[in-house]
């Protein structure tokens, strides 16, 4: 099947790369992903859907081949947001051409214009900026754009189906934007070899000859097609409808918009299936994809504990569905590392989140918000000026209106006032603002001595409380230990609090503690990420008690080595914070104290680490 489409950025020319798309129909496995899609395609007003899943789980694939079957349905273009759009193309803006040739404010418009009557893809939504995320899912819901800016005043259509994907590695969206899409998936690649392999025959047909992989699957896409084009929502009597209703309670979700999705996303599941009538079976079906990313109130809850709360709450309001066997949970207890010397403890409760905060400015608003920083390439636009070198970006009225005022000021006669419209000197470059994020840098202490007296079962209850602080801030984290052989950077600069435990949580102990490395390591990683909206934050973990020094140190006496690095840190003005978890009780060396007045960080014993403690400790840094 050739589907004609559009370029990635809307614009309506021809892209000769991609006239034939992978089928929908041929992508193995994914069944719930295709599910979903094709529920929201036959009834839009369930909202979108978000497809979540690793890198190479064909995410991108899905999306498009849903664009190719709705353009053969007469569905319109399908149109790709790139991740670094302004909020100019996404949403619309003046025309400058009529402004500049004939003085008309016209609208100009967006990428959300090209998507009426489509599909927009946004990838990796997860990473686009939040205000961004706001317009497009405003736009979805209500099928219009509306834009008061630069002094146009415009509304426009804009149905579309968005679809968007995202890494989990890279971090989540915030909870009130996850509430905004219908439906969401978590996309995974298949585990068994039989399977992996007809994916890669599939891709190889397709790679050769995608006209012929195409024309392969056309009864198929037609069936599909006709399908869906079949698919009217079924009723839904009043006693389900209290039912599904019941079960968005038991579940936890707590927007009104998991019952409205429910209830049309179980309907259209009856029409897909060319029932008249919803049944329980309906709501069961399409329970997972309505309330898997409502359902969880803490950030760092288990995915599976959350999709079992689910199933709990299905059973609960609908009984048990008529198929339904014995369970197949086994139950699963930790079992040993392979190293002898090395052991996992488990992390107590964490306590009520430290605050972790950004510097604020005196205007910064309400408490936890972050402060705005200007002078970036990214952000909302705030205002403009005059540009001080060459010009990125044009300002587009603040442009207009500076060459209007002076050709006023020639009264009509003389050259300013004949001359061409836009002078160099008329330019102006937008001022766009972001807020300061934090990149959290944790320096763990991983050696043998951390295994003693459940020491790291209480680090790592405290440092699961500061990454619940993370996620709530949308901060980024990174990850180093250091025991043993030396240091390593196990998770880099990542906005997935959800993988930064897991890391945490699986962290074993044992060996020597070679803490010059640890320091030196993340200091390095510190730097080396740091932008300007994304301030890094040191944490070091530790006893303070080095036992080896790196190799080739100008320092043989690993305290010594130790203190030379935290040294460095003072002198490059790192932020940082020294938790000394040396035991309150019996004799104390004091080391962890000595490390943080030589690297001119906050000195916090792990028993006083509270929110007003670490919060103030940062502040004053």
């Amino acid at each position: 099947m050739t589907t004609p489409d559009r370029t990635g950025d809307g614009s309506g020319r021809p892209d000769d790369r991609n006239r034939h798309r992978f089928p929908l129909s041929a992508v193995v496995g994914a069944d719930e992903a295709k599910l979903a899609l094709v529920l929201a395609a036959a009834d839009r007003n369930i909202g979108g859907v978000l497809l979540r899943g690793h890198k190479g789980s064909a995410k991108s694939t899905l999306a498009r081949g849903l664009a190719a079957l709705l353009t053969a349905k007469g569905g319109g273009s399908f149109v790709e947001l790139p991740l670094g759009a302004t909020e100019e193309r996404v949403v619309g803006s003046l025309d400058l051409g009529a402004a500049l040739t004939g003085g008309e404010v016209r609208f100009r418009p967006g990428l959300l214009a090209a998507a009426d009557g489509g599909v927009l893809y946004v990838d990796e939504v997860n990473l686009l900026a939040d205000h961004l995320v706001d317009a497009l899912l405003d736009a979805a819901a209500s099928g219009v754009n509306r834009v008061e800016r630069d002094g146009v005043s415009h509304n426009h259509p804009a149905r579309f189906l968005l679809v968007g994907s995202m890494n989990p590695e890279e971090g989540d969206l915030r909870p009130q934007l996850l509430d905004r899409f219908g439906l969401a998936v978590d996309v995974r690649n298949p585990s068994e070899p039989t399977t992996r392999a007809e994916v890669v025959r599939r891709r190889q047909a397709f790679d050769a000859d995608p006209a012929a992989f195409a024309a392969t699957w056309s009864a198929a896409e037609d069936d599909l097609l006709a399908r869906l084009s079949a698919t009217r929502p079924a009723t839904v009597d009043d006693d389900l409808l209290e039912a599904a209703c019941a079960v968005c309670v038991a579940a936890g979700a707590e927007s009104m918009r998991a019952d409205i999705v429910l209830a049309r996303a179980a309907a259209v599941h009856a029409g897909w299936h060319a029932r008249s009538a919803t049944t329980a079976d309906d709501v069961r079906a399409v329970a997972h994809l309505v309330l898997s990313h409502r359902q969880r109130r803490q950030p760092l809850d288990d995915p599976e504990a959350a999709s079992s709360a689910v199933d709990d709450a299905l059973t609960a309001a609908l009984g048990e569905p008529p198929d339904r066997g014995p369970s197949d949970e086994a139950d699963e207890s930790p079992g040993a590392t392979d190293a002898e010397d090395e052991q996992v403890d488990t992390p107590t409760a964490p306590p009520p989140a430290p605050a972790i905060a950004a510097p604020r400015s005196e205007h910064a608003g309400r408490a936890g918000r972050r402060s705005p920083v200007g002078g970036t390439d990214r952000g909302r636009t705030v205002g403009s000026r005059a540009p001080s070198g060459p010009v990125g970006a044009v300002a587009m009225v603040p442009t207009i209106q500076a060459a209007a005022a002076r050709r006023a000021q020639g009264g009509g006669t003389t050259p300013a006032a004949t001359g061409p419209p836009i002078v160099a000197a008329d330019l102006r470059e937008p001022v766009r603002e972001s807020l300061t994020g934090n990149l959290l840098v944790l320096a763990v202490d991983a050696s043998g001595s951390m295994g003693m007296d459940e020491r790291m079962a209480a680090v790592k209850g405290a440092l699961l409380g500061l990454l619940v602080d993370a996620y709530q801030r949308r901060d980024r984290v990174a990850l180093v230990t250091f025991g043993g052989r030396g240091a390593e950077v196990i998770l880099r600069p990542t906005g997935s609090v959800e993988v930064a435990r897991t890391r945490l949580e699986s962290l074993p102990t044992g060996g020597e503690t070679p803490l010059a490395e640890g320091i030196r390591v993340a200091t390095v990683l510190a730097h080396r990420s740091a932008t300007p909206t994304l301030r890094p934050l040191l944490v070091v973990v530790t006893d303070g008690r080095a036992t080896a020094a790196p190799a080739g140190s100008a320092h043989a006496d690993p305290v010594a080595a130790a203190l030379a690095e935290a040294a460095v840190v003072a002198r490059h003005q790192l932020p940082a914070v020294v938790v000394d978890v040396e035991p309150a009780t019996g004799p104390r060396l004091g080391l962890a104290e000595d490390l943080a007045t030589a690297m001119g960080a906050r000195h916090l014993p792990l028993p006083t680490l509270t929110a007003g403690r670490l919060e103030a400790a940062l502040r004053g840094l």
